[in-house]
């Protein structure tokens, strides 16, 4: 067994044990330590860091990609609940209203 497989393991087993309010705790500490230490600005700092890397790996364009993507599925969505928010009848008369 690889380390990772045996951390993946020890994850699983944790996330089993504890479930995902667990995990929202220890992150929430965590990111309070971080900011306590190191101070709020920290993160912009990193979050910038990170975004430069995105765009070196992935290119200039790739968060719009990303972000026509997510505001199409948004779209779907919204489209997909409206349609099973409609009463049965109006689907009956927009179908009608469509073959004629």
């Amino acid at each position: 067994m690889t380390v990772a497989e045996a951390g993946r393991m020890g994850g699983r087993l944790v996330s089993e044990k504890y479930g995902p309010e667990f995990y929202e705790k220890i992150g929430k500490k965590g990111g309070s330590s971080t900011a306590n230490k190191y101070g709020p600005e920290f993160f912009g700092r990193i979050g910038k860091k990170g975004g430069r890397a995105v765009t070196a790996k992935y290119g200039a364009g790739h968060f719009e990609r990303i972000g026509r993507k997510g505001g199409q599925k948004v779209a779907d969505l919204i489209e997909r609940a409206k349609s099973l928010e409609s009463p049965p009848e109006a689907e009956e008369t927009k179908r009608e209203t469509a073959a004629e």
